[in-house]
């Protein structure tokens, strides 16, 4: 018997492919999207709002509902897909970026639309 470690990044959670076909057919994402307003400066951001939508909302079905498990998950291959990261070798949002999109959303009144305050840029 042999065994051979050579697979490369994988992912544990292959049934995301199954809820990205439902967000497909009735578009959560990309309606909660709709919801926020990305006060951000451009050349500054990092994650796309829609990608840190995607990967909380992802994160959330599979059971990930601590931050600190998007620590790891930032570097898995398949959630990058599916929140729609453009180059997969970059991570997605760290928890402390993510920390700060909910606090953004907790905070603001529920009729004014959500703003993602400009911060300085940071590197997770």
């Amino acid at each position: 018997m042999e065994a051979g470690f050579t697979a490369g990044q994988v992912s544990t959670d292959g049934g995301v492919l199954l809820l990205r076909d439902a967000d497909r057919k009735i578009d959560l994402v990309g309606r909660l999207a709709g919801c926020f307003s990305d006060g951000r400066a451009p050349l500054l951001v990092k994650h796309q709002l829609a990608e840190m939508l995607a990967q909380r909302v992802y994160g959330l079905a599979l059971g990930y509902e601590d931050l600190n498990d998007h620590e790891q998950l930032r570097s898995d291959p398949l959630l990058a897909l599916l929140s729609g990261k453009r180059d997969l070798d970059e991570p997605l949002a760290g928890k402390s970026t993510l920390n700060r999109l909910e606090l953004v959303a907790l905070t603001e009144s529920p009729r004014v639309p959500k703003t993602l305050p400009s911060a300085p840029a940071r590197n997770d």
